[in-house]
This record gives C-alpha cells, structure tokens and sequence, in this order.
C-alpha cells in the first residue's frame, strides 16, 4: 500500500492528530491492519491509533500493545464497528 493510499483510508476515517503525533481515531472506532511478507500474513485488531515515520507503521492497540510494520508490507485496512457492546444475551448461553 503506498503512503497516498492509506493517508487517503485514514482521511475517510476522519483520524485527528494528538499532541504526541499519534494519529487517533475517533471515539468508539478501531482498525484492523492486513500486513504479509514473504508470504505470512498478520493482522493486527483493535488499532486506536498510528503513527507513520520512514516507511514503519506504529500500530498502538486499545489495550495498549504496540505494533510495528514496514509500511510496503501493509495491503489493506478495515474499519471495526466499534467498541460498544451490545446488550442482550450471548448464543448458546442461557440465564
């Protein structure tokens, strides 16, 4: 993925940036990262924000883990429904 494609993903996204130079999602939305290399994949869940330097993707996590990515390694993106859990009872579960 070249950097004009995935600034293009995080401007749709509506990402801000921190005083840090974290750029951050906005509240109740997280990404999904797809990275292969040499033919083994990573997917890396629950992104909350990122930052981009030299051709490395920082990937920080809502709990907090730190990932990091050659950006060429990178070849897709997804937009997670959010963090909001919703009420009711889990399949299979009864009580």
């Amino acid at each position: 993925m070249t950097e004009d494609m995935l600034r293009t993903v995080l401007d749709t996204v509506g990402v801000s940036t921190d005083p840090e130079g974290w750029l951050r999602l906005p509240e109740g939305q997280l990404l999904t990262l797809y990275a292969a290399h040499d033919g083994v994949s990573l997917n890396i869940a629950k992104v909350e924000s990122l930052r981009i330097a030299h051709g490395v993707i920082r990937a920080r996590s809502n709990k907090g883990e730190s990932f990091f990515v050659a950006r060429e390694d990178l070849f897709a993106v997804s937009l997670d429904g959010g963090t909001k859990v919703s009420a009711g009872r889990k399949a299979g579960f009864l009580g």
